[in-house]
């Protein structure tokens, strides 16, 4: 595909962020970061029950954020960096429990796929430190080149300036967005997504089909839907729970979601096609001008569906 030149992954940090203390970097968000930082030259201290992975080139000490013993207050006291990549109820309590053991120029960060709670929090307990909050869009196995990685900053300076560069130097695409408009935004493009893939598996297990049978006749768009329902199923619960759980507006999500259903049962139950015509015309509007970039975006990904059945179907 054309395009600019991707960058050089960044190598080096000749800037403030010398020592990182990582909550949580043995997970699979906070190994994404342990491995940006440490390929940038910054000294890590994974902090977290598990082992970093096999290779990682850091420090481990198996405490906990929330209540931190001598060792971990001392590395506090001495870091650069505070990244916190554990959920959400860790990451609140993790903000009280080290107010008082982070050194005062240390910068606060977090990957938390809800923000107007950190937010709160970080406003209460660390106010005048600088602070930001990141949100890799995609899953970390992906790897950062080209993706967006949401981020939220609360109090800007040098040091959030530094992070972001090293995100962006390294390929992610760095989108900033305020801390309520993120988890709006999350509730639609991620809470709304998993929840209609979810609601497509449960309707189809109710529909006394063999999957056999529709992996040997599926359309694209069907085969797509079974991609993503696979993926999610067999993912790890507690992402996708906190996604729809935490998020303060995927609730709403879930109503527009059954709303849309039920308008379509409505329309087709009346037998009007051109209400229906005229309800597929309200959803392309809704794609604007991104409207052709989706279509032919489609068209591509249907493209590298294989037109045959698998070699297993009968």
């Amino acid at each position: 595909m054309s395009g600019s030149p991707r960058p050089a992954p960044v190598t080096a940090v000749p800037g403030r962020i010398r020592r990182c203390v990582l909550a949580g970097g043995s997970g699979a968000v906070g190994g994404l970061f342990t491995g940006l930082l440490t390929g940038a030259g910054i000294d890590v201290c994974v902090v977290d029950p598990a082992p970093p992975a096999a290779g990682a080139v850091v420090r481990h000490l198996p405490g906990d954020v929330t209540a931190p013993d001598e060792a971990l207050r001392a590395e506090l006291a001495a870091t650069d960096l505070l990244l916190l990549a554990v959920p959400e109820e860790a990451a609140l309590e993790a903000v009280r429990a080290t107010a008082g053991s982070l050194r005062p120029g240390a910068l606060l960060a977090d990957t938390l796929s809800v923000k107007t709670r950190i937010a709160a929090a970080v406003a209460d307990r660390a106010a005048g430190r600088e602070a930001v909050g990141l949100n890799p869009m995609f899953a970390p196995s992906l790897g950062l080149d080209g993706r967006p990685v949401a981020a939220v900053v609360l109090r800007d300076g040098p040091l959030v300036t530094e992070l972001l560069a090293l995100v962006t130097g390294n390929g992610g695409r760095v989108v900033r967005v305020g801390a309520e408009r993120h988890d709006r935004l999350a509730a639609a493009s991620q809470a709304l997504t998993h929840a209609t893939v979810l609601a497509f598996g449960h309707a189809l297990a109710g529909l006394d089909v063999d999957i056999e049978e529709l992996a040997a006749l599926a359309p694209p768009p069907h085969a797509a839907l079974l991609a993503l329902l696979a993926r999610i199923a067999s993912g790890t619960p507690e992402v996708y729970w906190d996604i729809q759980s935490a998020n303060p507006y995927a609730g709403r999500a879930r109503e527009a979601l059954a709303s849309g259903a039920a308008r379509l049962e409505d329309i087709t139950r009346d037998g009007d096609e051109k209400a229906f015509a005229h309800f597929l015309h309200e959803l392309s509007g809704g794609l604007g001008d991104r409207l052709p970039h989706y279509r032919d975006l489609c068209a591509e990904l249907f493209t590298r569906i294989p037109a045959a059945a698998p070699k297993d179907a009968s």
